[in-house]
């Protein structure tokens, strides 16, 4: 049983709110296992999907207000709808757009709890007729990060906390405990953290089985991308193929003339844009400059491409890989690797990763807001990691006043001066701060 950190956020969100609530997120991630899962809180649990059950779409899509739609549910579902104890769930919602817009009247209702999610979501749902604004909370849902797949392989809630209270004190781990743990980072590169691959793993051990599901899941990927959008699928599976060779390059910013040599981003621009809404692919965006808001920084055009997860990348590269990552190989260039693992651990903790580049101060692998400030990130994978003209020059810029810095890199935890160099697996401790209050009151007696 693999635990996830979504599954504690769905019992949290039904304890609080009478909402619905809509799950997004990439193909094959666990969402239709989690929210099983929850539903054995309930006596009942109905379950319908709109793409094995075609026909409920039709059946969904005439009702006229909420009697009319649980008189439909009850016609299909041999389960028993019991007021208060009964939770419907309705899978693969991208099929079926009325259920989402009429979850408003099925909430006002009130006599059963309701829970929805599907895959391609951002693609299939942008001419959504009505959102159900304040009847539905949105939960995107992402592959294992590395502190979910830690857990399951069997590191304990300890140890983790341990490493936690290493990286606030800014203290060296233990030496053992700190190599055992880059062996289970090398180890993450190459399973990732799609569900079916961390479970094949687990019961196996068998790298050669786990490849095997992560190639079906990119197979399914690319059948994805023939079937829903057809007039631009050689233009996606192309650009889709190009994102391990791209992010191998000395500059990993992705490069349209590798598709054509006429390539302009706006003929291209809808396949990144189905890529990224598909949850298949990240988005990292240049910022011109590091200073608060980013968002106002970003260029529209200049962007690397990441992989939506560690594993699948690794299995996009050549066959053999995996035993050199896990053995530290050094004729490796890890640093494409560690990059996206970055990426993707930065954007399932909720936090918007850019890129910084300056002819004159040269490149940031990343920068983010946290606390309120920006903080850099270089990603080294070899022993050379204090080498960073860029950082230097960035970190010395008194126009920018950063306080700190991080080098993720494989060696033991230090600081010098502004700059911590990290062990590459603290990445899971980035995280962003949601204790600040959210209530204020205006004080208009004097007026």
């Amino acid at each position: 049983m693999l635990k996830r950190h979504i599954d504690d956020y769905i019992k949290n969100y039904y304890d609080t709110t009478r909402n619905a609530l809509l799950i997004t997120g990439a193909r094959q991630i666990g969402k239709t296992y989690s929210i099983r899962r929850f539903g054995k809180n309930f006596k009942n649990f109905v379950e319908i999907n709109f793409i094995e059950t075609p026909e409920a779409v039709e059946i969904f899509r005439g009702a006229k207000n909420s009697d009319d739609i649980l008189l439909r549910l009850s016609a299909i579902t041999p389960i028993p709808l019991i007021k208060g104890e009964t939770l419907v769930f309705f899978d693969e919602v991208q099929q079926c757009p009325d259920i989402v817009t009429a979850i408003k009247f099925l909430v006002e209702e009130g006599s059963y709890r309701y829970i929805m999610s599907g895959s391609l979501l951002g693609v299939e749902l942008k001419d959504l007729r009505s959102e159900p604004v304040g009847y539905m909370g949105i939960k995107e849902m992402f592959p294992l990060d590395f502190k979910e797949f830690v857990s399951c392989v069997g590191i304990n809630d300890d140890l983790i906390e341990s490493l936690r209270e290493a990286w606030r004190n800014r203290t060296r781990v233990d030496e053992f405990v700190h190599g055992k743990i880059m062996e289970l980072f090398r180890l993450y590169l190459i399973v990732g953290g799609m569900p079916a691959a961390v479970s094949r793993y687990i019961e196996t051990n068998n790298l050669q089985e786990v490849m095997d599901i992560q190639r079906d899941i990119i197979r399914l990927y690319k059948r994805d991308i023939a079937k829903y959008d057809p007039d631009n699928k050689l233009y996606i599976e192309e650009i889709f193929d190009l994102i391990p060779p791209e992010l191998n390059a000395k500059n990993k910013r992705f490069i349209l003339k590798r598709l054509n040599e006429n390539a302009k981003f706006d003929r291209f621009r809808n396949s990144f844009l189905w890529l990224k809404n598909a949850g298949v692919a990240l988005t990292v965006y240049n910022v011109e400059e590091p200073k608060i808001p980013l968002l106002l920084a970003r260029s529209r055009n200049l962007f690397k491409l990441f992989q939506s997860d560690i594993g699948l990348l690794a299995c996009q590269y050549a066959e053999g890989i995996q035993l050199k990552i896990i053995k530290g190989d050094k004729n490796i260039n890890f640093g494409s690797i560690y990059e996206n693992a970055v990426a993707q651990e930065l954007v399932a903790h909720g936090i918007n990763p850019y890129y910084y580049n300056n002819k004159k101060r040269g490149e940031l692998d990343f920068v983010i807001e946290l606390g309120g400030k920006v903080l850099p990130i270089e990603v080294k994978s070899g022993k050379d990691y204090a080498s960073h003209r860029a950082l230097s020059n960035i970190m010395d810029c008194e126009e920018y006043d950063l306080p700190e810095a991080i080098v993720f890199n494989n060696d033991n935890l230090r600081v010098e001066g502004k700059i911590i160099y990290a062990p590459i697996y603290m990445v899971m401790f980035l995280e962003r701060d949601n204790s600040a209050p959210t209530y204020y009151r205006v004080d208009i007696s004097g007026l």
